[in-house]
């Protein structure tokens, strides 16, 4: 039994994508990721780092946002598709630093 006064309000988002096919699902939840990133990219005033973390059995790259001034670091992984399809948007490419 819920205790009196709390109210769970369900997102409509989330209740809406349970039924799509899990590849679906995959797919907006990378668009949604991407477009996270490329709006905190190009907000300026960080630093954004990219390394390559594993080459087989397939490559991953660690992506690294750092703001000083905020406190705050993000590290996100992403393989070979998603980092270039991150890397063809305006005015991200710039603002990477690719570590070796």
């Amino acid at each position: 039994m819920s205790q009196p006064g709390r109210f769970r309000i369900p997102s409509r988002n989330r209740a809406y994508e349970q039924h799509l096919h899990p590849a679906v699902r995959s797919a907006r939840r990378v668009e949604r990721i991407l477009l996270s990133l490329m709006a905190e990219i190009q907000g300026g005033g960080s630093t954004v780092r990219i390394r390559q973390v594993f080459e087989r059995p397939r490559e991953i790259f660690r992506l690294e946002i750092e703001s000083p001034e905020w406190g705050y670091q993000r590290t996100t992984l992403l393989d070979r598709d998603t980092l270039e399809e991150l890397l063809a948007q305006d005015g991200v490419r710039e603002r990477i630093e690719i570590a070796g």
